[in-house]
């Protein structure tokens, strides 16, 4: 049985949404998801899974705290192999900068394989509510991944 982590740091809830799409379409394919919050994630608990995907909301430019922290914990860890997936929301214009950047790039760098290029969602203000339409571009995201893992 294949199985996927979600694991997101949502402020506003804008990123959990997007990550609870993903699930949604990966679910279509026939995944099994577990979702998770980044602080309650046990990085040791995270060999289980096939799929690794994390999402975080782009502060100054970047993941947010609690998604670097949770990211650095994982060194060391035997995720080496599996298959990677970045996310993030974040505001339309190209000063917002680009959290899924960096979290794909530490994915590379522990090892994971990234099984579909990074994405982000946009949100329309601070607080969302996210671009119309984005959940059901996730969900789509999410079953194209799925399709990928059946097939390896």
């Amino acid at each position: 049985m294949t199985k996927a982590a979600v694991i997101t740091h949502s402020v506003y809830g804008n990123t959990q949404k997007v990550g609870q799409a993903l699930g949604k379409g990966l679910k279509e394919k026939g995944i099994t998801v577990d979702y998770y919050k980044v602080e309650d994630v046990d990085p040791t608990k995270l060999i289980k899974y096939d799929l690794l995907a994390f999402g975080s909301p782009t502060h100054a430019f970047r993941p947010s705290v609690p998604m670097k922290k949770l990211l650095e914990k994982l060194k060391g860890t035997d995720v080496e192999g599996k298959w990677g997936f970045a996310f993030d929301t974040k505001y339309k214009s190209r000063l917002a900068g680009n959290a899924s950047k960096h979290i794909e790039k530490k994915l590379k760098k522990l090892g994971l394989r990234i099984i579909h290029p990074r994405e982000s969602a946009i949100v329309t203000g601070k607080e969302g509510p996210l671009v119309e339409g984005t959940e059901d571009r996730f969900r789509k995201i999410g079953a194209e991944i799925g399709s990928l893992l059946k097939q390896q």
